[in-house]
């Protein structure tokens, strides 16, 4: 029987690369595990009780329409854009402007990192979103209310959600 050569093969992963893919995997998972979908009429409910219902004369429809279409209800969601600049969580909060990416150079208007707009605790995230829809645009700040929710009837939004 022929003795088997135990000696170290060539990895096929230069030194680093397994760690540095591990790390990525791992804070992935991380990310993930504190990621939450809401069901449009959870949402609802949350949002009526922070009071979002006729704040700045938006109705909670507004509201609703507005998170569906920047992110799909997902808390999760982060969007990259080409100026290195992202849009955070169930609103899409754009770190140019509203929350520190670790870039000292942008305003922070909302004082928080944009990783807290990540959370399944929407708490910050409505106070910041409160804060934007105080400004003179309302919420037409967000693109993707003046495409898919400005103007239009948005009472199926909240139909059967027992508010």
């Amino acid at each position: 029987m022929k003795a088997r050569n135990w000696a170290p093969r060539r990895w096929l992963c230069p030194n680093g690369s397994m760690m540095l893919a591990f790390v990525s995997l791992l804070s992935c998972l991380l990310a993930t595990s504190e990621a939450k979908v809401y069901s449009r009429c959870e949402l609802a409910r949350l949002l009526q009780e922070f009071g979002l219902d006729g704040y700045r004369g938006y109705s909670l429809a507004d509201w609703i329409c507005l998170a569906y279409f920047t992110s799909g209800f997902n808390t999760a969601a982060v969007d990259h854009e080409a100026d290195g600049s992202t849009n955070n969580g169930i609103f899409q909060i754009s770190s140019r402007k509203w929350c520190n990416n670790f870039d000292s150079k942008a305003p922070n208007l909302c004082r928080m990192y944009c990783t807290d707009l990540l959370k399944p605790n929407l708490r910050e995230t409505v106070i910041c979103a409160m804060k934007i829809a105080q400004g003179p645009r309302g919420l037409a700040t967000w693109e993707t209310w003046r495409h898919h929710c400005q103007g239009k009837d948005l009472s199926d939004w909240v139909d059967g959600c027992d508010l």
